[in-house]
This record gives C-alpha cells, structure tokens and sequence, in this order.
C-alpha cells in the first residue's frame, strides 16, 4: 500500500464539483459532480476511490471548510493543514489592495502636480516655477515614494511568510520544528498587522484572526515531515553521520 499525500477541494463552475488531488503528482484522484458538499457526501466518495487504489492518505489540505475539517479528523484521521494559499489570500485580501490603491492615488496625484506646474511655466506664469510650487511637486514625490516602499515591504512580508513554512530554515538550512515555525509565522503576521497601523489602514480583526488560528495547523506539517523521512530512510544503509 502506497500512502499518497493529499489535497480537497470544492470547485463551483456552472455545476458544484468535489475534487481530491494528489500533491505530490497533480493526479486528480476523484473529480465528482455533486448536490451538496457535506462530510457524508465527501466521505462516501472518498472512501470508495481510495478503496479502489487500495492507498491511504497522509495529510489533508483544504481551505478549511468544516466538512473537509471532518472529513480529514473523522473520516480519514489524518492531520488536517490548511491551504497556505487560502491562508495569504485572506492578508492580501485585508492589505493588498488598500496598498496599492494608496500608491496609485499619489502617482494621479503627483502627475497632476506636475503637468499643472508645467502649464503654468507653459503660459508664462512666474508662479509655475516658483518656490511653492517646488514644493507641492516635491511633497507629492515624497508620498509616492512613501507608498512605494510601503508597497515593498508589504510584498516582503508575504514572500517571508511563504519561505518561512520549510522543513529547513532558508537562511541556514538547519532543521526546524513545528514550534519554530509557528513563532516565525506569528511574527511575520503580527509586523503585518503593525505595517498596516503604522500606515493608517483599515484594521481587518476578523482577517487576522483567521489567520493566527490557522498558524498552529500549518506549522504541524513540519513536524509531521520528519517522521516520513526517517521512514523513507530506514531501509537504507547510511553512515552514522548521514542519518545525523
């Protein structure tokens, strides 16, 4: 019996389809048009197409939707992980868009500043190039460089999030824990929230929230990779040194 790892989800096109993925190959192992999409449906489905490749499943990703929660705990009794995805889709959701809308807004305003200053020095005017007039351009400049390392960090933020979630660390390649991650992706979550006060953005609780709630089932997978390993590695025949 091979154990695949992997993944369920519901996609909703003209008709609602139940789908099971398997990770680590993209085979879409079940792709089931269905009514509903409650945990009996699921586990039925399921069952029957494991049974059939006579394989097990070792972890479950979903978007956290209770009946897959279930189905991974109850049905399956496997580690449920939530889909990293779904998890920085929420922060994008809350920021992201605020961000660039902010950026975008100075850039507008900066060019009207500017091609204002120019229409002025176009007809003669001694204010277009005067000391106040300077001095709007260069205000509007610096807000746009505002937002734009504004913008920087934020996009630095998620792509430190994203490297974060590893078996190794990235910066020094040693091994991490489960507790490990979990700190680093409480931090990087809580400096998200921080960056967006320090901008004056909307606050976005209940984003947040969801968000820290699923840092823990997330960075269970670290720990859950090691013993795979260990399992993969024991019919091997490896120097001390190696297996350390």
């Amino acid at each position: 019996m091979r154990e695949i790892i992997g993944a369920v989800d519901e996609t909703l096109f003209e008709r609602m389809m139940l789908v099971l993925q398997d990770l680590s190959t993209g085979y879409l192992l079940r792709e089931e048009v269905a009514d509903e999409r409650t945990f009996s449906t699921w586990k039925a489905l399921v069952d029957e197409r494991l049974e059939a490749l006579g394989t097990g499943v070792l972890y479950l990703v979903s978007d956290r939707a209770k009946p897959l929660m279930q189905l991974a705990e109850r049905g399956l009794a496997c580690l449920s992980m939530p889909d990293f995805f779904h998890f920085v889709h929420d922060i994008v959701k809350s920021y992201a868009l605020t961000t660039g809308r902010r950026l975008g807004q100075a850039q507008k305003d900066l060019k009207q500043v500017e091609a204002m200053r120019g229409s002025h020095r176009g007809r003669g005017h001694v204010d277009g190039a005067g000391p106040e007039a300077k001095a709007q351009v260069e205000a509007k400049q610096a807000e746009v460089r505002r937002w734009e390392a504004a913008q920087c960090t934020y996009r630095h933020q998620l792509e430190t999030l994203s490297l974060t979630l590893h078996q190794f660390g990235i910066a020094d390649s040693a091994p991490q824990t489960s507790a490990q991650v979990a700190s680093h992706l409480q931090a990087v979550a809580e400096a998200i929230v921080a960056f967006a006060q320090r901008h004056q953005l909307p606050t976005r609780p209940g984003s947040m929230t969801k968000v820290r709630k699923q840092v823990p089932a997330l960075a269970a997978l670290v720990d859950f990779w090691w013993p795979s390993v260990y399992q993969d590695l024991a019919p091997c025949i490896l120097s001390p040194r190696w297996r350390q």
